[in-house]
């Protein structure tokens, strides 16, 4: 019988799951889809490994644990040539503690429920669904794979902000998000284009999250993204990068801590910019409001501007790399971004840029450029069994044991 991985991304208002083949984790999911709108009536999606649409489960709500133990009825009515055998899940800060994926426990629980202020918008979304699995199927065992993880080896220059050492010591540093997708980009480039994969390539993830990285020879040199998921690029709702006095200004002014919050995650960015018609880039792009442009061309400014500063802290740069929602699917927004780094040598080819997929600058730009689809959940996938077979290996007990325990 087939062993297979579970992986859970799991946010505010959805569960993105997808089912792996335990042993053959570079292949393809047998089944992938997500559980939307959970905190009002849920509705589930999913397809199998040959895109044919699955949707003869509906959930009944009910919270996360009845939700995650009806998926693992449906997933395993679905799989019948198959055992469950762990669950990966995507966490998104793992702070200084955590620099790989790690296998959880109570204590590993307890230190990541710690960390939630650094993440106050992820991190519980993130939790739910480990104690809910946990209270569905208590012996299965479950790993955490860290957005933060990718970006440890940052030099202490690149992690400090000028505040008294004593902040820093206290876990007040830039961490750096979305290390999932970095990570598969970075792997994927070293299969598709070796030479340039050993070079300094900037990875642009753009979505409605998004952030920039810098990534020299393989390893995260640096990061747009720092203490929160919320500073760096403008993003969907969130603000990115804002002068702290912008803060203290408003607080002056009577602003709290909650509203605060939701205005800096949920009310500004491409939201705020364009004055409430909408967070998602396809709409701004279809709208002819100038509210709408100035919210794109806010977006585009910025990103070229931090591709400069990624390239500085390599020293130069030789690719870059576009993934997310909108650096794969926003044919003119990669058109503008290159068209801004046309002096660091970028030189686009329309038609590959049109077609999305590959290398889409011409053959003589320095720096190349390519679209690489990213994929976090099988990049979780690896990771769980990795750190599977990690702690099998320090328990002197073989990965079926674990697996099996």
């Amino acid at each position: 019988m087939k062993e297979t991985i579970l992986v859970i991304n799991a946010g505010s208002s959805s569960i993105k799951f997808a089912v792996w083949p335990a042993g053959e984790t570079d292949s393809a999911a047998l089944l992938q889809g997500e559980i939307a709108q959970i905190d009002h009536v849920p509705q589930f999606t999913a397809h199998d490994a040959a895109g044919q649409t699955l949707t003869d489960w509906t959930p009944a709500g009910g919270g996360h644990e009845a939700l995650l133990r009806g998926l693992v009825d449906w997933i395993d009515g679905h799989t019948t040539r198959s055992r469950l055998t762990a669950a990966g899940h995507r966490v998104v800060h793992g702070g200084t503690r955590f620099s790989a994926p790690v296998v959880i426990d109570n204590l590993v629980m307890h230190e990541l429920e710690a960390l939630t202020p650094l993440a106050p918008l992820h991190q519980p979304h993130n939790l739910a669904p480990i104690r809910a699995l946990a209270a569905v199927h208590p012996q299965l065992p479950q790993v955490a794979c860290f957005d933060t993880a990718f970006h440890r080896g940052h030099a202490d220059v690149a992690t400090r902000f000028a505040l008294p050492r004593e902040f820093h010591d206290a876990g007040v540093r830039r961490y750096g998000f979305h290390g999932l997708s970095y990570e598969y980009i970075t792997r994927t480039l070293a299969r598709k284009a070796p030479q340039l994969a050993a070079g300094r390539v900037v990875i642009a993830h753009l979505g409605s999250g998004a952030s920039l990285c810098a990534v020299h020879d393989g390893i995260s040199i640096d990061s747009t993204m720092g203490f929160t998921a919320v500073d760096g690029l403008p993003m969907g709702t969130r603000c990115g990068s804002i002068d702290p006095g912008v803060v203290l200004f408003l607080m002056a002014r009577g602003m709290g801590h909650e509203a605060l919050q939701h205005l800096l995650y949920e009310q500004s960015g491409l939201l705020g910019v364009s004055g409430g018609i909408s967070n998602d880039m396809q709409d701004l792009l279809a709208s002819d409001r100038p509210e709408a442009a100035q919210a794109v061309d806010l977006f585009v400014y910025r990103v070229v501007r931090e591709i400069a500063a990624m390239a500085a802290s390599m020293g130069g740069i030789d690719g870059i790399v576009f993934t997310g929602g909108i650096g794969e699917h926003a044919v003119s927004i990669r058109e503008r971004i290159c068209l801004g780094c046309a002096w660091l040598g970028v030189e686009l080819d329309p038609a590959a840029n049109a077609g999305g997929a590959g290398r889409i600058s011409k053959r003589v730009s320095h720096p190349a450029v390519w679209v690489i689809p990213t994929d976090e959940s099988q990049m979780i996938a690896i990771h769980t069994v990795e750190a599977l077979r990690a702690a099998a290996s320090r328990t002197e007990r073989s990965p079926r044991e674990l697996l099996d325990a």
